[in-house]
């Protein structure tokens, strides 16, 4: 499905699709992946601005990646896989 790497503020997340539901990585300046997460169709760009500094879910970062999938089981399933593959530091178990 498509990725689309945007720099982790307003006005890169506005450019984000919000058309399919979508996993998405928010990462560090190396690239490291801070933190994975899914949103639903309609609540892409949404969800990843919560993460913003003064949002209810801050997480530090500088760019966010998303990738578009078909559906939102599919996005859980991918987004549990990568969570134990990569631990991101701000992931928190059973959340």
């Amino acid at each position: 499905m498509a990725r689309k790497t945007v720099p982790f503020n307003k006005s890169g997340i506005a450019k984000l699709p919000d058309n399919k539901p979508a996993l998405y990585r928010i990462q560090t300046p190396s690239g490291k992946t801070n933190y994975t997460g899914i949103a639903k169709r309609g609540r892409v760009q949404e969800r990843i601005a919560e993460h913003l500094p003064g949002g209810k879910d801050y997480v530090p970062g500088k760019k966010v990646e998303i990738e578009q999938m078909k559906s939102i089981q599919q996005a859980k399933q991918t987004e549990a896989r990568v969570i134990v593959r990569s631990k991101p530091k701000y992931n928190e178990l059973g959340k």
